[in-house]
């Protein structure tokens, strides 16, 4: 039995930040639910953080994020830095399966079940199931457009469920 639960996308851009995800569960070849909500607010709202993965797992490392992003004042490179040092660290945590897609307004990040901090140089992040193609709508969609990090974050959302059945339901969309 497999649970897939989550596309995301995560989009900075001139000083601007959207972050948007599907809202569908989905158990083996079952929707158990469309209107999941995957993006959380942190930092006193300054950074937008996705959640993919095992669902416990991942607000387990959202709750220590969280943590680190206030004792960094809300630096989110330091606040990614000692998460990923404590994730290798701790061997507990490393058990965890789950990946983090972080933005502000200054970068975007990808900080993976390896405690990895991946930070792309085009500013677009992505994870979950149907990350791939919500990835490539982004890249041609900030390539090619003049669109807002938040439209072209919804767009590619949109265009991964038509392509991915394990992403769908309504789209949650967040900015900065």
């Amino acid at each position: 039995m497999t649970w897939r639960a989550t596309t995301i996308i995560g989009i900075v851009r001139a000083g601007r930040a959207a972050m948007a995800a599907d809202g569908q569960v989905s158990f083996n070849d079952t929707i158990i639910k469309s209107t999941a909500r995957k993006i959380r607010r942190l930092a006193e709202g300054t950074v937008l953080a996705g959640l993919s993965g095992n669902g416990a797992d991942a607000f387990a490392l959202l709750e220590k994020l969280e943590e680190h992003l206030e004792a960094s004042r809300g630096s989110l490179m330091r606040a990614a830095v000692e998460l990923a040092r404590e994730w290798r660290q701790d061997k507990s945590m490393r058990e965890l399966n789950a990946i983090i897609a972080a933005v502000d307004r200054e970068r975007s990040l990808l900080i993976t079940g390896g405690g990895e901090i991946l930070e792309p140089s085009d500013g677009i992040v992505a994870a979950g199931s149907g990350h791939a193609y919500a990835l490539a709508a982004a890249r041609a969609l900030s390539a090619h457009t003049r669109m807002t990090p938040a439209s072209i974050a919804r767009e590619s959302i949109a265009i991964a469920s038509e392509i991915c059945i394990y992403t769908g339901g309504s789209i949650q969309l967040e900015e900065l």
